[in-house]
């Protein structure tokens, strides 16, 4: 059977295809280089520290991932390294279930911050398909640098890359 586009054209399938179109274009991936959609304007739940004119990690994990709990640890380290220095983690928990949230943390506690993205506006901008994708930015909140997982050597380069970023002059207004 053989359909002709005219018949394809009912403003059912006009919209679905436009839907279709605008929905690729929101989700583009969030490269290097890119400016990082501003954490306030997510309405996260917990409180968002400082972290403007500062390097920051921003983690994207979920309770139920493996990777996750192998990061965490690495994560408390770099804050308690490099914190007074100029630099920041946040994590942000993408779980629906805040009961899942809150044992995850039990289990591993963060000496950092942890703020919920429980509506997933903010992974969903960022478009942060992997549990954890990590976004390291600069003091002018551009990702210098994107880590989508977590692996035996994602620690060494985190601090290979927040030294670099340590040691730059910041940009002048």
């Amino acid at each position: 059977m053989i359909i002709s586009f005219r018949k394809l054209r009912t403003p059912f399938t006009l919209c679905a295809l436009s839907l279709l179109m605008v929905t690729h274009l929101c989700a583009a991936d969030l490269k290097v280089g890119d400016s990082f959609p501003d954490l306030a304007g997510f309405n996260l739940d917990g409180k968002l520290p400082e972290w403007k004119g500062k390097i920051v990690l921003v983690d994207f994990w979920a309770s139920w991932c493996g990777p996750c709990k192998q990061s965490f640890p690495t994560m408390n380290e770099l804050q308690k390294r490099y914190g007074e220095k100029g630099f920041v983690v946040i994590a942000i928990n993408v779980d629906e279930n805040s009961k899942d949230y809150e044992a995850f943390l039990r289990k591993m506690p963060a000496e950092f911050a942890v703020l919920r993205d429980s509506k997933q506006k903010l992974v969903a901008a960022v478009n942060a398909a992997t549990m954890p994708t990590s976004f390291l930015l600069d003091t002018q909140g551009k990702v210098r640098h994107l880590h989508s997982g977590y692996k035996a050597k994602t620690r060494e380069e985190y601090i290979h890359e927040i030294e670099a970023l340590l040691i730059q002059p910041s940009p002048k207004p």
